[in-house]
């Protein structure tokens, strides 16, 4: 049974994970952009002078707000409404992954002096890292690195198509 269930777990994780990590991509991205172009001077100091347990209960907010909202998608797209589910849980997702990160990014260093939180994040990463190591993730992630050189190449040379298109008109 065993032998059964592993690979079904590895794939399972592997999908898992790497929805998490195309999320995650995106939602980096948005909070890069959301620090540098969005000033909250007075909350960022407010929350980096939380000290460690308080700092959990905030860090853990977004969860608790968004993460319900999964069960709602997915009855949205049971009874039929395919688009607003989908978007219901891609925009909360995306913002609930945005505003941990910002938070686990301004309180890490506190969070990491909870002894439960340190040792599951360790935890996190080791699993983390051990399914970065497998074949699967690595043939995944080539796939992937493929995928995105194939759109950069179309991308360029549609690009160079359509000024090509407007000089020539000129």
């Amino acid at each position: 049974m065993k032998r059964i269930l592993r690979p079904i777990t590895y794939v399972l994780a592997a999908v898992y994970f790497l929805v998490d990590a195309v999320f995650m991509a995106v939602a980096m991205r948005i909070s890069r952009w959301l620090a540098r172009h969005v000033e909250f001077k007075r909350l960022r100091a407010w929350i980096r002078s939380l000290p460690p347990y308080p700092s959990l209960a905030l860090f853990s907010v977004p969860v608790i707000i968004l993460e319900p909202i999964k069960p709602v998608a997915a009855y949205l797209v049971a009874t039929g409404q395919f688009l607003s589910g989908v978007a219901a849980f891609i925009g909360c997702e995306l913002l609930k992954l945005v505003l941990v990160e910002r938070l686990f990014h301004l309180t890490r260093d506190k969070l990491m002096r909870i002894p439960a939180f340190a040792w599951v994040y360790g935890k996190f990463t080791e699993m983390r890292a051990w399914l970065q190591a497998t074949e699967a993730w690595r043939a995944i992630r080539a796939l992937s690195r493929a995928a995105k050189d194939y759109v950069l190449r179309l991308r360029t040379r549609l690009t160079g198509s359509v000024s090509r298109l407007v000089t020539s008109r000129d």
